[in-house]
Formats: C-alpha cells, sequence, structure tokens
C-alpha cells in the first residue's frame, strides 16, 4: 500500500484529500482478490497507467476552474491587472533585449566548425600587446609550431570593381586558401580557393558575398566564370558564397587569394597579416602560447634587429570583442538586473498587499473546506497568468527596442548579421517569466493563506506599517531604492564620462568638413606623376566651388583609419629598447592643415616643390618634437622614417589619430609628390578633405562631376562629414548612455510607485489608529511626520545601500569612466537629490490623506 500512496502523490492535494481513502480501500480489496505473480503485475501495470493517465487530466481540470477564476478576478481588479503585466512587462522587456545583444556578442559560439578551437595569433612588442603579423614571420611560424592543425592569414582589401555599371569601391579580404576549409565554409555556388589560386602569377580569381551577388549580379547562377575588373586587373568569379557567411566581419563583400612574393618576406617589420588558427584537439591556448614563445625565442636569435622584443600573443577567436565593447554590454546587463529586481520587487509587493486585502475573502474560502494547498494554487495561477501576459508584452517592448541596441554589436563580429530576438532570446523570455511567476508569487501566496481561517472572520482588517507583516514589504522597497540609486549613479557617471570625451578637443576643427574617399587602382595609377596630375585637376576643381575654401588629400583621415605605424630612428641618437620609438606616416597634399584647422606652430606645409629630386621632407608633430629634441629647435632635423633619411620642415599639433579615448603616437606628414613609384602604394593620398560653407547636398554633385571627369572608371566611397566620424567615436557610449538613462528612469518610477503603494496601504490599514490618535489631541503635522518618517527611513537605508554598490559598480567600470572618478561628488549628490525627490513625491498623497483623516468617521468604520 505505501508504493500506491505514493503514486496517489501524482495527483491533486485536494484530490488526494478527497478521494484518497476510498482509492486506497479499493485498490487493497482488489488486491487481496488477486493471486500469482502475473496477476499481480498486471494490476500494477493497470493502476500504474490509470493513474498516470487521470491524474494529469485532474491537474488539467483544476487548473480550468483555476484560471477562469483567476480571469474573473483580475476582470474585478483591471488596475491592479494592468499594474502587474506593465511591471513585469518592463523588466522583462529590458532584460530580453540586452540578453540578445549580449549572447551574441559574448555568449553565443561563432557560426563555424570547431570555433571553440580558434584562435587569434598576434605579434606583441614593446608598447604593443596585438600587433599584426609580418609575411616573413608568419611563414617562419607556420612550419615550426605543431600546436595548430591549420594557420591561415588573411588581409583587408578594398578595391574598385568596374565594367559592372557605375563603378563601385567594394571591402573584402585577400586569404590564404586554407581559410576556408578551417572554418568549415562551404558556397552557394561554385568553389573554394585551392593552393594553385595562391600561386604567384596564377589568373586572378574571385568569390562573391551572397548580397554581392544578388544585388550587384542580380542573382544570376550563370556569373560563375565571368570575367570583372578589380583596381583594372582581371578577375574570374569561381564562386558566390552562402548568406549566412561572414568573415572576417559583417561588411566583407568578396574574397581574392592572398600572394606572396619574395620581396614580401624582405622586412620583417611590415606588419600586416591578421593570421588566425584551429588548435589541435586536446591543445589548450596556454601551451599554443607557451610553444610561440619558444619560437619567437629562437627567431629573435635569428634575427637580433628586426625581432627584438617580438613575442606572441594567442587569444580565443571569441574573445576578439574588444575589452571596452565587453564592458558596455556587461554595464547594460547588470543595469537590466537591477532593472528586473525592481519590477519583481514591485510585483511581489502588489501580490502581498493584494493577498491582504483578500484576507477575508480566502478565510471565507477555507471555512468552506478549501486546503491551504488549494489557495496557495489559485493564488500562484494568479501570479502565473500575470507574469506570462507581462513576459508577452515584454517580448514586444524587447522587439522595439533590439534595433537600437544592435549599435553595440561591434562591426568586425564575423556573423551575418546583428539579430534581432531570436529562439534563445524568447527562451530566456520565457525562462525569466516562469521564475518570476513562482519566486514572486509563492511568498506572496503562502502570506496570503497562512491566516486564512475562521479567526479572520473575527478579527479587524488593521494592519500596522511597522508590523510584522509590513517587514518583507518595506524591505522590498528598500531594494527598490537601492537599485534605483545604483543605476542612477551609474548612468550619471557614464554621462559624466560621455560628457569628457565630447569635449576632448581632436586637434582639429571638424564642423563644415566634407570627406570621402578615391582609392586610385595601383595598375593604372602606379606613377608618382601620373597620381598627381589625378590629384592637380580634382583639388583645383574642388577650390572653385562656390562655398569651398579648403580642398587637400590625405592617405587616411584620423580616426577613420588607426594604423599605419612605423618605427622612428633618429640620426645621432642611440635607441632605447624599452621605449617605443613609432609615428603614424601620412601623405599629405599642400593645404591640408588649413583644410582640417590643425594648427601649424613652425616651419612650413608641404609644397608642390616636395619632389623625390629634393631633400625628403615632414611635417611633424608638437609630440614628436617634446619625445625627441625637448627645448629644442627641431626645423632642419634630421631622423630615419619609411626608409629614408628625413629632414624637419615644419611642426603642427597634435591630433587624435587613435580617437577621443587612446592616446595616440606622435604624427609624421610626408609630401604627396616623395611617395616613391610602385612602393608604399597602401599609403598614396586616398581621403579627400573638403572645407566648405553651403549646402553639402549641392557640393557632393559638384565633387562627383569633377571626379567623373578626372576618371569615369573611378569611383567614390565613404562619403561623411568629418563631424561624424568625431561623433561616430562615441556613439556606442550614446546608445549605451540612452539605454542607462532609460532604464534608470523606469527603476526611479517604479521605486516612487513602490513608496507610494507602500504608505498608501499602511495609511488605508492605519485609519482607525490615525482617527483615535487625532481624537487624543495629536496635531496634524504629527501625523504627517510619522507617515514622512517611513519614508524617509525606508529612502535613506536605500540611499546607503545603493551609493555603495553603486560605488564597488563603478570602480569595476573604471575603465569606461574615462578618468572620472567612482565616487564623483556631483554625481552621488545629484542620485541622492534625486531620490529624495522621489520619496518625498510617493509620500505625498499617503500623507496627505493621513491628515485628512475624520477621527468621527475613523472610529466608526
Amino acid at each position: 500500500m505505501r508504493l500506491y500512496r505514493a503514486l496517489l502523490y501524482l495527483y491533486p492535494a485536494s484530490f488526494r484529500a478527497e478521494y484518497a481513502e476510498e482509492m486506497c480501500a479499493i485498490f487493497a480489496r482488489r488486491r487481496g482478490d488477486t493471486s500469482g505473480a502475473r496477476a499481480v503485475l498486471g494490476l500494477w501495470m493497470e493502476t500504474s497507467c490509470d493513474v498516470l493517465v487521470n491524474a494529469p487530466q485532474a491537474h488539467w481540470d483544476i487548473l480550468r476552474q483555476d484560471l477562469r477564476y483567476t480571469m474573473r478576478a483580475l476582470c474585478r481588479a483591471p488596475g491592479f491587472a494592468l499594474t502587474a503585466i506593465l511591471v513585469s512587462a518592463l523588466g522583462i522587456g529590458a532584460n530580453t533585449a540586452v540578453f540578445s545583444i549580449t549572447d551574441q556578442v559574448l555568449i553565443r559560439p561563432l557560426p563555424f566548425a570547431g570555433s571553440e578551437r580558434m584562435v587569434k595569433l598576434w605579434q606583441n612588442q614593446r608598447g604593443y600587446t596585438r600587433n599584426e603579423l609580418s609575411p616573413a614571420n608568419y611563414r617562419d611560424w607556420k612550419p615550426m609550431s605543431t600546436a595548430f592543425e591549420a594557420m591561415p592569414a588573411y588581409r583587408g582589401l578594398s578595391v574598385n570593381l568596374v565594367g559592372q555599371g557605375e563603378p563601385e569601391r567594394l571591402e573584402g579580404a585577400s586569404v590564404t586558401a586554407d581559410l576556408f576549409p578551417m572554418l568549415g565554409a562551404q558556397p552557394a555556388l561554385g568553389r573554394l580557393f585551392t593552393t594553385d589560386d595562391d600561386r604567384a602569377g596564377a589568373a586572378g580569381t574571385l568569390l562573391l558575398s551572397y548580397g554581392l551577388w544578388q544585388g550587384m549580379f542580380g542573382g544570376d547562377p550563370a556569373v560563375l566564370g565571368r570575367r570583372v575588373l578589380l583596381d583594372d586587373g582581371p578577375y574570374v568569379i569561381i564562386g558566390v558564397m552562402r548568406r549566412d557567411f561572414s568573415f572576417p566581419s559583417r561588411d566583407a563583400e568578396l574574397w581574392t587569394p592572398m600572394r606572396f612574393e619574395e620581396r614580401d618576406f624582405e622586412d620583417r617589420s611590415n606588419c600586416y597579416l591578421h593570421v588566425v588558427a584551429k588548435l589541435r584537439p586536446g591543445v589548450s591556448p596556454e601551451q599554443a602560447r607557451a610553444e610561440l614563445s619558444v619560437i619567437t625565442s629562437q627567431l629573435e636569435r635569428a634575427y637580433p634587429k628586426e625581432n627584438a622584443h617580438v613575442g606572441a600573443t594567442v587569444n580565443r577567436l571569441r574573445d576578439e570583442v574588444s575589452g571596452g565593447a565587453r564592458l558596455l554590454l556587461v554595464a547594460l546587463f547588470g543595469a537590466a538586473i537591477c532593472v528586473l529586481l525592481i519590477a519583481c520587487a514591485n510585483l511581489a509587493n502588489l501580490l502581498l498587499a493584494r493577498g491582504l486585502v483578500r484576507g477575508k475573502e480566502l478565510a471565507v474560502r477555507a471555512a468552506l473546506g478549501a486546503g491551504r494547498e488549494r489557495l496557495v494554487r489559485q493564488l500562484i495561477t494568479e501570479s502565473a497568468v500575470l507574469a506570462v501576459a507581462g513576459g508577452a508584452i515584454g517580448v514586444l517592448l524587447a522587439i522595439a527596442g533590439a534595433p537600437l541596441l544592435t549599435r553595440l554589436v561591434p562591426p568586425s563580429l564575423p556573423v551575418a548579421e546583428a539579430s534581432s530576438i531570436d529562439f534563445r532570446a524568447l527562451l530566456f523570455a520565457a525562462l525569466l517569466s516562469g521564475v518570476n511567476a513562482i519566486a514572486f508569487g509563492v511568498v506572496p501566496a503562502r502570506r496570503a493563506c497562512s491566516h486564512a481561517d475562521a479567526s479572520r472572520l473575527r478579527e479587524g482588517s488593521r494592519e500596522g506599517v511597522g508590523g510584522r507583516r509590513e517587514k518583507l514589504r518595506s524591505a522590498l522597497v528598500i531594494a527598490e531604492v537601492t537599485a534605483s540609486v545604483v543605476l542612477l549613479i551609474s548612468t550619471g557617471l557614464l554621462l559624466r564620462a560621455l560628457w569628457r570625451l565630447q569635449a576632448t578637443d581632436p586637434g582639429f576643427r571638424s564642423e563644415g568638413v566634407l570627406t570621402l574617399r578615391t582609392s586610385l587602382p595601383m595598375h593604372k595609377y602606379e606613377k608618382t606623376a601620373r597620381r598627381r596630375q589625378f590629384y592637380s585637376r580634382v583639388l583645383s576643381e574642388a577650390r572653385e566651388l562656390p562655398g569651398v575654401s579648403q580642398a587637400a588629400y590625405i592617405s587616411f583621415l584620423p580616426m577613420a583609419m588607426r594604423g599605419g605605424i612605423w618605427p622612428v630612428e633618429i640620426e645621432g641618437r642611440q635607441r632605447d629598447p624599452a621605449e617605443p620609438h613609432t609615428a603614424s606616416l601620412r601623405f599629405v597634399t599642400p593645404g591640408f592643415f588649413a583644410a582640417m584647422s590643425i594648427p601649424l606652430r613652425l616651419g612650413r606645409d608641404v609644397s608642390e616643390s616636395d619632389t623625390s629630386d629634393s631633400p625628403y621632407a615632414a611635417v611633424v608633430s608638437e609630440s614628436f618634437v617634446r619625445r625627441y629634441w625637448p627645448g629644442e629647435n627641431p626645423l632642419r632635423r634630421r631622423f630615419r622614417f619609411g626608409f629614408q633619411d628625413r629632414i624637419v620642415i615644419g611642426v603642427v599639433g597634435d591630433i587624435r589619430v587613435r580617437g577621443l579615448e587612446r592616446s595616440s603616437e606622435p604624427q609624421i606628414y610626408l609630401p604627396y609628390m616623395q611617395v616613391p613609384d610602385g612602393g608604399l602604394v597602401w599609403y598614396a593620398p586616398k581621403d579627400l578633405v573638403i572645407r566648405f560653407a553651403g549646402d553639402r547636398e549641392t557640393l557632393l554633385p559638384a565633387l562627383r562631376r569633377i571626379i567623373r571627369n578626372a576618371d569615369p572608371d573611378q569611383p567614390i566611397s565613404d562619403v561623411r562629414m568629418l563631424a561624424d566620424i568625431v561623433e561616430a567615436e562615441t556613439a556606442p557610449r550614446v546608445v549605451q548612455a540612452r539605454v542607462l538613462g532609460a532604464f534608470a528612469a523606469i527603476a526611479f518610477l517604479l521605486a516612487g510607485i513602490g513608496i507610494h503603494g507602500l504608505l498608501s496601504y499602511a495609511v488605508s490599514h492605519r485609519v482607525q489608529e490615525i482617527g483615535v490618535r487625532i481624537a487624543l489631541g495629536a496635531q496634524r503635522r504629527d501625523i504627517l511626520a510619522m507617515v514622512l518618517r517611513e519614508a524617509v527611513l525606508m529612502a535613506a537605508t536605500g540611499i546607503v545601500l545603493g551609493v555603495t554598490l553603486a560605488y564597488v559598480a563603478g570602480r569595476a567600470m573604471e575603465a569606461l569612466l574615462a578618468g572620472v572618478r567612482p565616487g564623483d561628488a556631483a554625481t552621488v549628490l545629484t542620485a541622492i537629490g534625486l531620490s529624495l525627490v522621489m520619496t518625498m513625491t510617493g509620500s505625498f498623497l499617503p500623507a496627505l490623506r493621513a491628515i485628512r483623516v475624520d477621527p468621527a468617521t475613523a472610529i466608526r468604520s
């Protein structure tokens, strides 16, 4: 019988209470009439099947009753229902939206076969922990290492595609043939690269992205074998990649094979290769790092000058997201958790209050025979319905907010596109709804039913705000205030950091400057004189346009391209290997500094007379002078840079090449006519800078016409205002500040509602007490002070806890604060002031009700 009684626990408790004894008696009688092992086994199988079939049906019948009753009860209290659903929706929606982005960036495996074993390899040197590899070092690392089963390489590719209508500037990558097999990528059409495609002198081959195939070639399957011109070089299309493939970034539109020539291996300091690798099974990144450390030590001994202090860095490919982007998302997720906790605390408070209000109803149901388990089940059903409805609306809110959060996905993340709310996010929302229903529905339900007996029919309903039953509700309100203070201070710190960065001087004046790119194909413009003809014609005609005051070319715009770092050797000065001796390299045309409003401190600008026949000249930044000739006149000083001995002809102000948040190396600007024929072709000026006053929409068509007249096959790309490039530096922070600000506002509002709700309930249940106090001589101000004292006490406790936790959070995200201290006094005082305002606002109406209590009416009620 013990086993049978255990089986009956599959039924609801109310069902067992009514039918268990009768069912046990029937089973005992049937068991007594049964003999033989086979008959007994058959009885147990029949009984077990009967229980397994009927128990769920019994649960479903009760659930249907509970659901019907829940809907009637919620319809009788629409204000409570709507408030509870909205509160749940805010918490679940915020967390679902943030989880969907955090999951994609930080948690979900990359969409490549065996991505958990993929790593990114870097060179590290003095002052640089992550530097690309030189072809020579890559050629040596690959055969010397045994920790990897594949070690492909790639480099960025930017080419002009002509012959398919209007010329287009396309972004992609040159890759070694073993990259796609390592990634497990397969083409939608055609084939992948082979080792024959990598050979120097082989016919040019090309892979298209799915988007480029659809957009430029109309999705034509006959595209295979078609010849196109990339930078005036012939290429044959051999394949189209699948729609979901994206590497090395979402912007990649095409891929070409990487081909090395002997001259590529001559200079070990020419670092431009990105190298990914796949660890052999059983090999950890630490083991691979140790092996590469031995290899780099051997190469340092073999090449003591070129490879001095050159080591290796091994990072998991999944972890290549920058620390700043990672910390941004972690901070947002923490803020979303705070919002959820506040929402749950409010929901629990609502359910506690509703359970107390329904005390007599529950007592009547208990007196009529309803057991405690049955009452708890009914209340949990109500909280579950509210949580599910809140979760559904929360998902809609998350879908609406997802486009804003997708701006936080790093463009370099190798995924096809930034997803919105997918199955994993929906599952997360369902999990939150379930936890919300159970964790914050069970306690209020148990408390509401703990006194649901006949005594409740006799006792009054007075509940003191300081009584034992209100301690939990007060604790929940304190938790809400604490979380809201944490969010207010965190948001304030990040806003202060954002304002500080936006006020940072980039070293140039970005207003009223239009930029665009005209990357000249080197097949046509290999000769510097040929490039000069193009630059001169474009610049002379552009300067004649109405409203244009200055026009010039530069290799790469600051902040748009942060690299181009080269070693510096100062004449007559021993180089200290412990210090970085590097500077950023840019070739410019005359007038660039005026176009960018970069101040010329000393000497002169580059000029048209600075040709390859004249001394190699350089304009350097002030930080370059401070580093190498402090307190001295730098003009006519000599140094070696970019394979040539240079002479300083001018000094200009510093600019932030690497962006507003990172320190930049000193800058060196070289005359565009001193780019050697066929050499340093990547550094040939390509970014056009136009300072103008007027309408951009009128200027841009005129510029397009000028460039088309200079070269009909030359595409224009990257058309942007310089101010937009500077603003993009803080764009992720702006998004984070907006989201955090929204979260803080929600938390602020919910905490105020929590204080208001608790005090309103307390006042309504202390009407008789307040009436007696007034009848016995208490002044209205005493009643007001009594109510406000409770509010201020809760707020003060929450503020103290919140400030402490906010300081800890500020220390954790100090890398995002741009020099703002985690305990910034102005921010903390502002948050405290707002919290006190919230407290006073939330307690105003309850306090007003308290002082308006009529003693006679209150005592009679």
